[in-house]
């Protein structure tokens, strides 16, 4: 050959798929392929395997094993001979490396693939059993076990069977394999068979009859005593046996292991016996299973030892599961579930996980098995245990969109192949797809994508996985519509009893009246109602993952009816990514809410992505001034208000909406870790809307009735939560009003029009409108409800002087300037600085003072039957605990410790744990507490729509003020578990610093 130039081998290896094509000649060089080196028939055969590099080096490696040249001559003669055999052989080993090593281990087991009688074609449990029948030991059965395994991989890879049929002989083959290891057990102890009746139920895939190459073969055991033996001993000899036969199957030999057989499907799983009598696993499921239990007994199939007594635990348990659809929070459980085994795959793998991950096989599984729950009580023909039989069946029954379901089923069958073929190259039980260029393009190339196998593997399995992803939820909701809408000639929809089933079992309290708020929503054939019926199955799954679904669907159908022919809402709707959850949580999570949306439903537009600051908090001064460019708009002081109460019903939406989406979290964004966080957030957005408010109707009240030339200094002082920039959605806003007569004005003349601003910003801040009224309590002034409404500098530095107790000391540590004089409001703060930071703090007879205050509130103040213990404000460990310990600590320490001169709560208490008066874990302590009530009270105004202090007695709205902390659904006994545990803690502090315990 001419130097530089490649032989035409070389170049015929790499046109027939060959990688390493150098090495690739030198194999077919060897004397054992010499009498067939040039056959073209041989590359054909091995360009057409998954890898041609490792089908000829086991080519290579089975023929160096053969124990004679007369072998070596059979095996050769009849790979050239006969091209079943060849396409076999050749496609094994060129997909599978492990059984090219079974194969270079027990050389004549190549024969086995020779002979493909028509009764060998698809091959039963009886057919297996045959196989593995000369298996005395464990490692005998491991070799015969590959041996079947072999046949069954050389029927896949040559298109021979499906990936259904597959899996299915791999279950098959596992019942065998199964028995097989019970019959070794039993002869190895015939003792302990003769005392016990053992059944071995299968589980998961096997059970199900869709087993991968590898995979844990999930069972549950049942044991009888045999006979008149003890049930006691019995039962300890049917573990032994249980146990000896799952330690056949899963220990490692020379011949290495089959699988793990993995029992911990049973009743309390590692915790609970590993056998035990068939009563004892009905009063388990009848009294503590699980949802999920349920679930998986849906897979539950008899397929080892005695047949009567697994005939009688299918027949005993099968009702039970039929019945789990009506259990409380089914579907939630479920999908909650799910979401968990997402949430524990690793960072690292999520993208390459085929099984697990977003868009995978389990998600397939999932949907399918919750629709068999669902409707599986009443349609016998939905109670299959395999995936595809099960979809095929829901389909048929309309239960399933005919379209959704055949795109489900071709892309489960895809990636059911992906992950068949990843598992055989090693036998080694994986999911995760490779990212190695040679491993994707053997895997590619395997399933028949041979023009570029990587870049179509990739393309083929991203687009079937989002198909999966789009579906799989899709599907559970858009039969409710085809169940009221128009359908084409022939295809199945849901009957009204089964829409009814599926709604009760999303959580719906009124099936029927969501049955007609879907058909008002998605009949017709306006871009409105083809909007909306693309984007309600998507929204039916967000109002289930609420407290009150009815309530999120009947919103939705609200807000359409006034915007759905608005373009610039339907836009929205269908191009924001984040528009539609986020509308879907808001209308769901209670009654505020949606009641200020509804009120002006344009606001909808807040909730759309856009640039990510749609629901930010907008600043104090972009508030005032819009709300002051409006006042100066309007032609009288009560068009003016009421432009800015409509400018703070807006922003209470946009805070509240914020607040929601941040504590449930979205699909692409989860909930905010950091609880302090958004109370601080909601606080401050709500106090700074009330004090631009405030200042927008000041405004307008001295331009109504003054020309803007009041003749006095005029300012509003906040005070309480107010001042301290903590309000809720449901606090008054607490104030002081002072004032000062400008310059050559009468005292009284001053006073009178000071006090005519005051009734006349309250009236029009309560003015019944659409919008919410905000409640001014000037309570914290001095001598309280007896004093005057308003009074002069003068007069506070006089009453101050002369009269002036420690609660009003107190009270002055929230106070704060939030309209009007800025300068008046700087000096009245300058003016009650000395008492609320009394030089050298507090003395001992003021500080008792206090803690009487204090102990007369918590017994007179609490509601006629409230628990203390679940009271926000003044139960132990509630705001008020918080507050006062703080609060003291200020009048004590303020003078020396800077930090402590600020009218917020969370910051007076770190800077009092950066000074060292009070230890960092009781600081910690303090601080959750604080926080936790703030978000019960919070949550309690979302729900219901009205303030609250203590938690609903509804069942309904306590399940939203749990989703809105964080709990599940039937979580909300822990929440009050965990509410009692954080006071509890933080009151045994209080004790402590406040009254010195």
């Amino acid at each position: 050959m001419t130097p530089g130039r490649r032989s035409s081998t070389f170049t015929r290896l790499l046109r027939h798929g060959f990688t390493d094509p150098s090495a690739a000649e030198g194999m077919l060089d060897s004397p054992d392929l010499a009498p067939i080196r040039n056959d073209p028939v041989l590359l054909d055969a091995l360009g057409a395997t998954a890898d041609p590099d490792l089908a000829l080096a086991g080519l290579v490696r089975l023929l160096e094993a053969q124990p004679s040249p007369a072998a070596r001559r059979e095996l050769l003669g009849t790979l050239i001979s006969a091209k079943p055999l060849r396409d076999r052989l050749l496609g094994v080993l060129g997909a599978s490396a492990a059984l090219g090593d079974h194969l270079a281990r027990h050389a004549g087991d190549w024969r086995a693939l020779v002979m493909y009688e028509p009764r060998d074609l698809h091959p039963g449990v009886a057919e297996f059993e045959r196989g593995l029948a000369g298996a005395a030991d464990p490692v005998a059965l491991r070799v015969a076990y590959r041996r079947c395994l072999l046949s069954i991989a050389a029927r896949d890879v040559c298109g021979t069977t499906d990936v259904a049929q597959t899996a299915a002989e791999l279950a098959d083959l596992a019942t065998a394999t199964l028995r097989a290891a019970l019959a070794l057990a039993e002869a190895a102890a015939p003792e302990d068979a003769a005392q016990c009746r053992l059944a071995v139920i299968a589980m998961g895939k096997c059970g199900g009859h869709e087993l991968n190459y590898v995979s844990d073969v999930d069972v549950i055991f049942v044991g009888e005593a045999e006979g008149g033996a003890d049930e006691g001993k019995a039962l300890r000899a049917a573990t032994r046996l249980a146990s000896h036969m799952m330690r056949i199957c899963s220990e490692t030999t020379v011949e290495g292991s089959i699988w793990p057989v993995d029992a911990n499907l049973r009743p309390e799983g590692r915790n609970g016996p590993l056998v035990r009598t068939l009563s004892s696993h009905l009063a388990y499921y009848q009294r503590w299973a699980k949802t999920w239990e349920f679930q998986a007994l849906l897979k539950a199939r008899p397929v080892a030892g005695d047949p009567e007594l697994g005939a009688q635990y299918t027949e005993a348990l099968g009702p039970l599961v039929w019945q789990a659809a009506e259990r409380e929070n089914f579907v939630a459980d479920v999908q909650k579930m799910r979401r968990r085994v997402v949430e524990n795959i690793p960072v690292a793998e999520v993208e390459r996980e085929l099984k697990l991950g977003p868009g995978g096989l389990r998600d397939v599984e999932f949907a399918v098995q919750l629709l068999q729950l669902v409707h599986g009580r009443a349609d016998a023909s939905l109670r299959s245990g395999t995936t595809l039989d099960a979809l095929a069946a829901l389909a048929a029954g309309g239960y399933v969109g005919r379209s959704d379901a055949a795109q489900l089923e071709e892309a489960y069958r895809f990636l059911r192949s992906m992950e068949h073929r990843i598992q055989l190259y090693r036998l080694r039980r994986t999911h995760l797809v490779p990212e190695a260029e040679e491993d994707q393009r053997r895997l590619g190339r395997s399933l028949g994508l041979r023009a570029d196998p990587v870049a179509e593997l990739n393309r083929e399995w991203k687009r079937h996985a989002a198909v999966v992803r789009r579906l799989h939820e899709k599907i559970f909701y858009r039969p409710l519509l085809d169940a009221v809408a128009q359908l084409a000639p022939g295809e199945a929809r849901l009957s009204p009893e089964a829409a009814r089933e599926r709604l009760v079992a999303l959580g719906y309290a009124d099936p029927a009246a969501a049955l007609r708020h879907l058909e008002a929503l998605a009949s017709g054939v306006s871009r409105k109602a083809a909007i909306q019926r693309t984007l309600l199955p998507v929204l039916l799954g967000w109002f289930a993952d609420s407290a009150d679904p009815d309530a999120g669907l009947l919103n939705f159908r609200k807000v359409s009816d006034a915007l759905g022919n608005t373009p610039w809402y339907l836009r929205l709707l269908r191009d924001e990514g984040a528009a539609a959850e986020n509308l879907a949580r808001v209308l769901s999570a209670g009654r505020l809410a949606p009641d200020l949306l509804l009120r002006a439903p344009e606001a909808v537009a807040l909730l759309g992505d856009g640039d990510g600051d749609g629901l930010a908090p907008r600043p104090r001064s972009h508030l005032e001034q819009e709300i002051l460019a409006a006042v100066g708009r309007a032609s009288g002081a009560e068009q003016a208000v009421t432009a800015a109460r409509g400018v703070r019903r807006r922003e209470l939406f946009r805070t509240a909406a914020a607040d929601i989406v941040g504590s449930y979290g979205t699909e692409t964004q989860p909930a905010e870790a950091d609880r302090g966080a958004l109370v601080d957030r909601v606080g401050a957005a709500v106090s700074d809307l009330t004090a631009a408010t405030l200042s927008g109707t000041l405004r307008a009240v001295v331009r109504e009735h003054w020309s803007e030339n009041l003749p006095t200094r005029f300012a509003v002082i906040g005070m309480g939560r107010f001042g301290g920039h903590e309000l809720g959605y449901g606090s008054d806003a607490d104030v002081i009003f002072v004032h000062e007569p400008c310059d050559g004005v009468d005292e009284r003349e001053a006073g009178d029009a000071a006090n005519k601003v005051v009734a006349e910003m309250r009236r029009l801040l309560q003015v019944p409108s659409a919008d919410p009224p905000l409640l001014i309590d000037a309570d914290l002034r001095p001598e309280g409800k007896s004093g005057p409404m308003v009074r002069s500098l003068k007069s506070y530095e006089a009453y101050y002087r002369r009269w002036s107790l420690v609660w009003e000391s107190q009270a002055l540590l929230r106070a704060e300037p939030v309209a009007g004089d800025e300068d008046l409001g700087r000096r009245f703060t300058e003016l009650i600085d000395p008492l609320r930071y009394p030089e050298h703090g507090l003395g001992e007879e003021a500080v008792r003072e206090i803690r009487r205050l204090k102990a007369r509130m918590e017994t007179e103040r609490l509601p006629r039957g409230a628990d203390p213990k679940l009271h926000t404000k003044i139960g132990p460990g509630g705001l008020s605990d918080v507050e006062w310990t703080v609060q003291l600590l200020q009048l004590r320490h303020g003078w020396e410790v800077p930090g402590l001169r600020t009218t917020r709560t969370r910051e007076a208490l770190a800077a009092a744990r950066e000074a060292g008066l009070l230890s960092a874990e009781d600081a910690v302590t303090l601080d959750e507490a604080w926080v936790l009530a703030t978000r019960v009270r919070n949550a309690v105004m979302l729900v219901r729509g009205r303030a609250g202090d203590t938690f609903p007695s509804d069942i309904r709205e306590l399940a939203a003020v749990g989703r809105y902390l964080g709990y599940g659904p039937g979580h909300a006994g822990d929440m009050l578990d965990a509410y009692r545990r954080t006071t509890r803690k933080a009151r045994a502090v209080v004790d402590e610093l406040f009254y010195g315990a």
